[in-house]
């Protein structure tokens, strides 16, 4: 059983091994994804009862029924957002601000939202701890898109919903793209969505996973009989 007090070279280790065995195996081949995860301790920000677990490939609780994304998907999300150093991008649910400092080290700037006041907190706390200073930290429900600070150039919803809010896409700048994990256990899968111009818009399928979905995700309509 892993000590939950290992060293840091034992950290440097499983990062190292975590890279080479779960993202490079998993079609995450930008170097400056990899070079991001490798400089971004996500031992920091994982909760002090799991850091141990920090780089094993599940996803981590963070209470209220929120995880941390096992790192292969965090990475391969984060690939597929296709970043530029000049991007804004807008998170959508901050948890333990470890996908935040990533997304910040690939960007000019990150507006990241979370719901639950304590998670920003935290996130806020430990982000200022490694100088992570290109972010702007929000606490509100953006389940359903946020407009303020719009246009963003990437936008990352960072737990599934059943159904996609036009709201996000309406945010984009040309150009920009939105990556959602969109479904309902067991059957979700991450959509890339892309703005070519004011009024049209290109939707891929990108891959299948499961997450859990946001507080007030927008649901299909239930119908009574």
């Amino acid at each position: 059983m892993a000590h939950a007090s290992m060293s840091a070279f034992d950290f440097n280790l499983a990062r190292q091994h975590m890279i080479e065995s779960q993202l490079r195996t998993w079609d995450v081949r930008d170097e400056r994804v990899i070079e991001a995860v490798a400089r971004t301790p996500r031992e920091d920000y994982v909760p002090k009862a799991h850091r141990s677990l920090a780089f094993v490939d599940m996803n981590i609780a963070l209470g209220h029924g929120q995880v941390m994304m096992a790192p292969k998907l965090e990475a391969r999300l984060l690939q597929e957002l296709e970043l530029q150093p000049t991007d804004k991008v807008l998170e959508i649910g901050t948890g333990s601000g470890h996908m935040t400092a990533l997304l910040a080290a690939l960007s000019r700037h990150v507006v990241s939202v979370e719901i639950f006041p304590e998670f920003t907190a935290e996130a806020a706390a430990k982000l200022a701890h490694h100088g992570v200073r290109n972010i702007t930290l929000e606490t509100g429900d953006g389940a359903r898109g946020w407009g303020r600070q719009q246009p963003y150039d990437a936008i990352l919803v960072t737990g599934s919903t059943p159904l996609l809010p036009s709201g996000f896409q309406q945010t984009l700048a040309p150009g920009g793209r939105l990556i959602a994990i969109v479904g309902t256990a067991p059957a979700m899968e991450v959509r890339r969505i892309r703005r070519i111009d004011a009024q049209s818009f290109k939707e891929e399928s990108l891959f299948e996973t499961v997450l859990p979905p946001l507080i007030n995700a927008l649901e299909p309509p239930r119908f009574v009989f």
